[in-house]
């Protein structure tokens, strides 16, 4: 029997990350500067591994409840309310190993096979991905002409009998932008008389450089269908740690939580205390570092006549690629090859004439990077 036969159809829909497939790119090439992961340069602060070192000193290296211990969700709803004013108890909390599994257990427990997910795009790419592999179909709803925020009429032309949910991440991976409230009351707007879920993948909201910014869950009269997926990995340079979390209304959180237990029982145990302490750290000092490179990053992709949207949060630059007539990846591809750069293709997000640059690394790697990116922009222009 061919290998195909004998494999789940949904396996051969996945593709491998062009995130991780341009990194091993990079990693490959002598020299190369990478700006491709989202992955925080700043160690995970010191109370944070101090608290896990307590925990594992005091034996807390066995099982647990499988959403996580009492103390730590009643701590991330204590910290929604006092943060954004969510209304939400511990019985709400699914503590969970990272956003990605949130994001897994959330769409596999509301999908039937054929159930369609909405998704504004540009897009964070394992969206596609994990629909895919819970069986839904993913249709993406193009935000580019609407300056990456979400037009109603748009948005209602895609929603069929079988829209089962809509995705959003706000601030946005990869282009930064955060959704207006006329963006977010366009979504309520389309799902206030209809059964369909929003899922809010909120985990660069405490990255945000304005300060507070708007999310879905803030509509509570619509709690039963919102479920919010937070992570510890991004605000708190945690990304090795997978710890994360999934807070839903009880009668959804009550089923969800059978997929969370049967995928992975529980979180890791001694992090379970070290997630509390990151609750108490202020992750403003990393914040104001992040907006001193965005604006570096900005800036000197604007020299290069590189039409970028203004990042309002999160630590990624979307910058236009599309005058040089090619597709994203061969873009990517030729500025590792040739000038020793890796970003991601905008492709890989549902927008191929850009490229995501991630500034969450060090300065001195940023500028050798832009001064690379600049001479390769140089000699692409040079050659029309």
């Amino acid at each position: 029997m061919p290998m195909r036969d004998r494999l789940n159809d949904a396996v051969y829909g996945a593709r491998r990350s062009a995130i991780r497939e341009f990194s091993r790119l990079a990693a490959h090439t002598p020299d190369c500067v990478r700006l491709t992961l989202g992955e925080p340069d700043f160690a995970t602060p010191a109370p944070i591994c101090a608290a896990a070192g307590d925990a594992l000193a005091a034996g807390e290296t066995h099982y647990i409840e499988n959403n996580g211990t009492a103390a730590l969700r009643e701590r991330i709803a204590a910290f929604e309310r006092d943060q954004y004013g969510l209304e939400c108890d511990a019985g709400d909390v699914i503590v969970t190993v990272g956003a990605t599994e949130a994001l897994f257990a959330a769409l596999f427990g509301i999908l039937n096979p054929g159930d369609e997910v909405i998704v504004p795009t540009p897009a964070f790419v394992l969206y596609e991905r994990i629909i895919g592999l819970c069986r839904g179909e993913f249709v993406p709803l193009d935000t580019a002409p609407d300056g990456f925020q979400i037009d109603g009429a748009r948005l209602s032309a895609l929603i069929t009998p079988k829209t089962k949910a809509i995705i959003l991440n706000s601030p946005n991976n990869p282009t930064g932008c955060v959704y207006s409230e006329a963006s977010l009351d366009a979504v309520r707007r389309a799902v206030a008389d209809r059964e369909i879920f929003v899922i809010c993948d909120d985990v660069y909201r405490r990255l945000c450089y304005a300060g507070q910014c708007p999310s879905f869950a803030d509509y509570r009269e619509l709690r039963d269908r919102i479920l919010l997926v937070q992570s510890f990995s991004k605000p708190y340079a945690m990304t090795g740690w997978r710890m994360g979390c999934l807070i839903c209304d009880g009668p959804v959180r009550e089923r969800l939580e059978l997929v969370h237990q049967f995928m992975v029982t529980s979180a890791p145990a001694p992090f379970q205390r070290a997630c509390m302490a990151a609750l108490n750290v202020d992750p403003a000092p990393m914040l104001s570092e992040y907006r001193r490179r965005r604006d570096y990053v900005l800036a000197r992709l604007m020299d290069m006549g590189l039409e970028t949207p203004r990042p309002e949060g999160a630590f990624y630059a979307f910058p236009s690629i599309a005058r040089f007539g090619m597709d994203s990846t061969a873009f990517c591809t030729r500025l590792v090859e040739e000038a020793g750069v890796a970003v991601t293709p905008g492709a890989a997000f549902g927008a191929d004439g850009y490229a995501r640059v991630s500034y969450c690394c060090a300065m001195a790697e940023l500028e050798r990077g832009m001064d690379r990116l600049a001479g390769f922009v140089r000699g692409l222009e040079g050659g029309r």
